[in-house]
């Protein structure tokens, strides 16, 4: 189960709309991993099904009705990701109902909160939505830009979900969710730090930290989702029992697989994944 927005990903250079949000690629990862997957989200549930349609086989989805659906406008000027927020839905009440085997907590846009009630025996977040504001519009309309998160431990308790196993964030994060990362340490959490074609930072429960080299990818074509998709696949290997260093080896295939290609379709299965492992 994936908890944040389904985003409209409209591609500035094509003129183009996608469904996006770390929910999404989580979701969608995770069900080509053979995983019964359900999307708790917020928005427009007209635009939201429509978007998911052609993935209707592959997922569940609840929709809590807003009047818009997240949106970005995403570019690439220089080679550098951009993007802008056109539209925002809101935060997501809590605490959420949930029985399942993975819960995994997937902001975009400061929506989400950490409270949950029910049954899940893995938990695992990926914060940088809550690292994210936006410079101008109020709550639309403004480019993104990281904004460090509180360091007093009752706001984090609002961001770090009760009993979390694991925490996934990008190298580009890393100092905005500092205080989030070492609250999670104080905890048990296994973190997994990437940063790109560079090797994965893990540390362990116990403190021990190693690097996991990512696979070299030799015609990469886009990145949107790529930290969402290994976030999943992390998340599903640790609950099936690998260690953290292999869970993040695995994950890395994972995400080089989505950057050979474009949009969600180049999500890759077990198989494809497992053919990339060393």
């Amino acid at each position: 189960m994936t908890v944040g927005h389904v985003t409209v990903d409209v591609i500035a250079a094509e003129h183009s709309r996608r469904p996006g949000g770390g929910a999404f690629y989580s979701a969608l990862q995770a069900a080509r991993l053979g995983l019964r997957t359900l999307i708790l989200t917020q928005g427009s549930a007209p635009e939201i099904e429509e978007l998911l349609g052609p993935y209707s086989d592959e997922l569940e989805l609840r929709v809590i009705p807003a009047p818009a659906t997240t949106t970005f406008e995403t570019s690439w000027p220089g080679g550098q990701r951009s993007q802008r927020v056109l539209a925002w839905a809101g935060p997501i009440a809590g605490p959420i109902e949930v029985d399942t085997r993975i819960l995994h907590f997937a902001p975009v846009a400061r929506e989400t909160r950490a409270a949950w009630r029910g049954r899940a025996a893995f938990v695992g977040l990926t914060p940088q939505g809550h690292a994210r504001a936006w410079d101008e519009g109020g709550a639309t309309g403004g480019k993104i830009v990281p904004t460090p998160l509180p360091s007093d431990r009752g706001s984090l308790e609002v961001l770090l979900p009760r009993g979390c196993s694991a925490v996934v964030i990008s190298e580009q994060e890393r100092v905005a969710c500092a205080p989030l990362l070492d609250a999670a340490a104080d905890i048990g959490a296994v973190i997994a730090i990437t940063a790109g074609p560079g090797a994965t930072s893990v540390q362990t429960p116990a403190g021990e930290c190693t690097r996991v080299q990512a696979p070299a990818v030799a015609e990469p074509r886009e990145d949107l989702g790529a930290g969402d998709v290994f976030a999943a696949a992390f998340f599903v290997a640790l609950h099936e029992g690998l260690p953290p260093e292999r869970a993040a080896g695995f994950a890395g295939a994972a995400a080089a697989i989505r950057i050979e290609g474009s949009g969600a379709d180049a999500i890759g299965d077990r198989s494809a994944i497992e053919a990339r492992l060393p």
